[in-house]
């Protein structure tokens, strides 16, 4: 598989990841099924078989079983610290946690510090390549935020840093205190979730969309050499199986998928990720798949070069109508 090297970094990562957030099982059982272990296992192993070399986690992932059970796979030698990409978050708490609290962001220097210890102890490592922090905190102090990063760069917990769900200003604000580059910001981004892409395309038109011209935030992203990674990058599977009570943007969406993948002749997901990768930010889409034949079935969009017309043919299947 084609490769990125993430700006300001050593780092060297595939152009698709693989998300670890089901390796866990479901998130209300409290221990590891054999079950799970062995999904896990299979589904890592075909991913490192296609050539994917980040693993994303997230210290809230199935309450912390997808970590743990990732951690066994690196104990047992199934799969090589030093030939991997780990990446996890940090700041999203559950309610009742402790007792009575409500669900809440938390990027103060003692909850960041703390998440990561657990993550490593999970995972059995002793470091993360990357940490993100998970979805925007209104109560940031970035001064905190930037003193717990100086503690785990320091302490060579943490070697490179991002964000997640983070909008321009967000990322400006932080980028401001931290030392350390934001090399990473994860967003949700597919052929049905497009609208940091439409965003740019629609601006100071009539009826323009509310949130037309308002972010920038792919190409503040571009400017300042962030790699953008794409989460849900199949819209749920919606792109590939749409729902019989789907609306008109998925139905137009997976049609018009099914049809050029028929063309080329290649699996759905190779052309809606294709879509992605086409796109010059770079976009890294981050799969999630437990089925090894949908894992292999991805890896194929690295194979696939849209031409701009296409690329254009599916983003008016899902709007319904051509770009202005």
């Amino acid at each position: 598989m084609q490769t990125y090297r993430i700006p300001h970094t050593d780092l060297e990562v595939s152009r698709i990841a693989y998300g670890c957030m089901h390796l866990g099982g479901p998130w209300e059982a409290e221990t590891l099924s054999d079950e799970v272990r062995r999904r896990a296992a299979e589904a890592v192993q075909t991913a490192l078989e296609v050539g994917i070399n980040l693993f994303d986690h997230a210290d809230i992932y199935s309450r912390g079983k997808s970590e743990a059970v990732f951690g066994e796979l690196l104990k047992a030698g199934l799969v090589r610290r030093d030939e991997i990409v780990l990446q996890t978050k940090c700041g999203i708490r559950f309610k009742d946690d402790p007792p009575g609290t409500p669900q809440r962001y938390d990027f103060s220097y003692e909850h960041i510090v703390r998440s990561v210890e657990g993550s490593l102890r999970r995972l059995q490592t002793d470091y993360v390549d990357l940490l993100l922090l998970h979805r925007p905190d209104p109560l940031m102090e970035p001064e905190e935020v930037a003193r717990a990063f100086d503690e785990l760069h320091r302490s060579g917990k943490v070697r490179y840093f991002g964000v997640s769900n983070h909008t321009a200003a967000q990322m400006a604000l932080l980028a401001r205190y931290v030392d350390q580059p934001l090399v990473v910001n994860q967003l949700e981004l597919s052929l049905l979730h497009a609208y940091l892409i439409e965003d740019g395309i629609v601006a100071n038109h009539d009826n323009a969309p509310a949130y037309a011209g308002v972010t920038g935030l792919l190409d503040y992203c571009r400017l300042h050499d962030v790699l953008v990674q794409a989460w849900s990058p199949l819209g749920g599977g919606r792109l590939l199986d749409p729902p019989v009570e789907a609306d008109g943007r998925t139905l137009r969406a997976a049609e018009a998928v099914a049809r050029m993948a028929e063309a080329q002749q290649v699996p759905r997901e190779a052309i809606a990720l294709a879509w992605l990768l086409r796109h010059p930010a770079p976009i890294q889409p981050i799969i999630g798949t437990l089925r090894p034949e949908r894992i292999r079935a991805c890896a194929r969009a690295d194979t696939v070069a849209l031409s701009r017309e296409a690329w254009y043919a599916l983003l008016t299947a899902a709007r319904g109508e051509r770009v202005p």
